[in-house]
């Protein structure tokens, strides 16, 4: 059985808008352009007959589709999307070093070493083990044709490097802004992106809809 799923990030955190590293272990609220941005993804997507809805077990997740939520769509909070621990850097404000230790640590995953980590943080396989999870739900048979996901921004590449199945070498090929929407179509044996880094919901005016 077919199945379409929008699979969006979440909207912007003070965090975000001051250059603060945000993984796994903060679990910040979204900011007023954040909220925007989960109204304007609302009133493009209120449309779509969701079946469920999934978001990661961080806040910021669930307040961008809290609408979507309230509309009693049956919602499951999954670890498996959390956002990737960045260990001893979260909540650290950006400085020289902790650039040269993302722009390091990135590029050894770009690499190969997938394996690498910050202290007390997570490496992509880490990642990749709890999602594993959250693809075997969205391959069960069943009668869910539409699955909204919110979840967050490293996690969301590597996630769409699993279902489309490449490696995770490519994660950086999925860029992503907050409310960036991939829609991905399951044909019942593999997945295929229809829609690739969207954003059109923000450009228009609330009046618009």
């Amino acid at each position: 059985m077919k199945k379409t799923i929008y699979i969006i990030r979440h909207g912007e955190t003070d965090l975000n808008k001051l250059g603060i590293v945000q993984g796994r272990g903060m679990d910040s609220e979204l900011n007023e352009k954040g909220r925007e941005q989960a109204e304007a993804f609302y009133r493009a997507y209120k449309h779509i007959p969701f079946d469920k809805v999934y978001t990661s077990t961080l806040r910021r997740t669930h307040q961008t589709v809290e609408k979507f939520i309230e509309n009693n769509i049956p919602w499951t909070q999954y670890p498996g999307l959390d956002e990737l621990g960045w260990g001893i850097h979260e909540g650290q404000e950006s400085t020289e070093q902790i650039r040269s230790d993302f722009h390091k640590i990135t590029q050894d995953w770009k690499s190969g070493e997938l394996h690498h980590k910050f202290e007390r943080g997570e490496s992509p396989l880490d990642v990749k083990e709890r999602q594993l999870i959250v693809l075997e739900k969205l391959i069960e048979e069943n009668n869910d044709k539409n699955i909204l996901i919110c979840m967050h921004g490293r996690a969301m590449r590597l996630f769409l490097c699993l279902l489309t199945n490449q490696p995770l070498t490519e994660m950086d090929t999925f860029p992503h802004s907050n409310t960036t929407l991939y829609k991905v179509e399951y044909d019942g044996k593999e997945f295929h992106i229809l829609d690739f880094n969207n954003t059109n919901h923000l450009d228009y005016p609330f009046d618009q809809f």
